[in-house]
């Protein structure tokens, strides 16, 4: 095929010139550890429903791991898009590896840093960020999904300590967690723990089963009289507002990700449409083949444009709840419809896991799922745009 215009098909726009040095070298940088330690084994790892823990030390040593932190906390005191590229990349190989970073980064060193003093800081900042200790996030319960608020699990103080009963679900990094940011009630409010392996009483439950994010760990937490300090309490917010900051952290980086799912099933459609033969042609000089993939291409630039403002608006200290919102909804649904139409580019093969499109399209399902479903975000919007809420 040629391209006479000399654009990068997966780039159209030239966002990349929109980037400044620091931001493009990272890019490159995620982008070489995805194309040389991810690729050559995530294919097999999703077959085989297994984490592949070696690359954490890896992940660790890039500074992949609370990246927007502070230096002096163990982060990379990176910007906001400069993360948003590091998710591009790691969900180019896979969503399972991002939503490991995601929940490491935003979801717990985080509200650790935002929420915690600065002996909790110290105590767990730095080795989490070396990758010596792995955090999971208990927010979610099977009986509420996409309601937080109605959060069953609950502590009671008992002295200088705190009695934790409940359970949480669907709990990424759980089986590999050495430690969990745990929301409950209170009589004061909704609070964050730190709860530590081995605490009597907590327990965690393997997920099996699942045909989406098979290369992730996903599990269940238990509590069941967990007696913690209070010192493991993080002291800086009370209600729902904390672990709904969180959320907001992970929505930034998910924006970001599925753009790169969407790239490397595009890469995959236009190498296969090349060379496919159909009817004495390539599948690519048909109408229908490239209608699909300049749809395709429309879509991944909107995605990305929409992505740089968001960070842009991060970096400024002007980024809004409802804005995450539409951005997280229009570039998972981008992605995932992407991931379809690929998979049935390639035809029968695109049903075997040889190739990246069914591996990212039922990938997507969760993606599109999780820290809030598209009918949230949806409904997130819509009460921006008339003034009431819908939920």
């Amino acid at each position: 095929m040629s391209r006479s215009m000399g654009l990068s098909p997966h780039d159209l726009f030239d966002v990349r010139s929109l980037l400044d040095d620091e931001e493009r070298a990272i890019q490159d940088g995620v982008a070489r550890f995805t194309d040389q330690r991810v690729l050559p084994l995530i294919g097999q790892a999703f077959d085989d429903a297994r984490f592949p823990a070696e690359l954490i030390p890896e992940i660790a040593s890039l500074g992949l791991l609370g990246a927007t932190l502070p230096v002096e906390h163990g982060g990379g005191g990176l910007g906001p898009v400069a993360y948003g590229l590091i998710c591009q990349e790691l969900e180019r190989g896979d969503s399972g590896l991002r939503s490991f970073v995601s929940v490491q980064s935003s979801l717990c060193m985080y509200p650790i840093h935002a929420f915690g003093n600065d002996a909790q800081r110290q105590q767990w900042l730095p080795a989490m960020a070396r990758g010596e200790l792995i955090g999971c996030f208990g927010l979610t319960e099977a009986h509420g999904g996409s309601d937080p608020s109605s959060m069953r699990t609950r502590a009671v103080r008992d002295g200088s300590s705190w009695r934790l009963n409940g359970s949480k679900m669907w709990i990424t990094n759980a089986p590999i967690a050495d430690l969990a940011v745990v929301w409950a009630q209170t009589d004061e409010g909704v609070q964050g723990f730190v709860l530590e392996k081995g605490m009597p009483g907590f327990s965690v439950q393997d997920i099996h089963r699942k045909m989406s994010l098979r290369a992730s760990q996903t599990g269940a937490l238990f509590f069941d009289d967990v007696r913690v300090p209070d010192e493991n309490r993080l002291p800086g917010v009370k209600g729902i507002k904390g672990p709904l900051s969180c959320l907001n952290q992970a929505r930034y980086g998910i924006s970001w990700g599925p753009i790169g799912a969407a790239t490397a099933c595009l890469q995959e459609a236009l190498a296969h449409a090349g060379e496919r033969i159909l009817f004495g042609r390539p599948l690519a000089a048909t109408q229908s083949a490239q209608i699909k993939l300049a749809d395709m291409a429309r879509r991944i630039t909107t995605a990305q444009l929409l992505a740089l403002q968001l960070g842009r608006l991060k970096q400024q200290g002007r980024l809004q709840p409802q804005q995450v919102s539409l951005a997280k909804w229009n570039n998972c649904r981008m992605a995932i419809d992407i991931a379809r139409e690929c998979r049935d580019l390639l035809g029968g093969a695109g049903i075997t896991t040889e190739h990246v499109a069914i591996r990212h399209a039922l990938n997507l399902e969760s993606v599109i799922t999780y820290e809030g479903t598209e009918t949230v975000h949806q409904l997130v919007v819509g009460r921006e745009l008339t003034g009431i809420s819908a939920f």
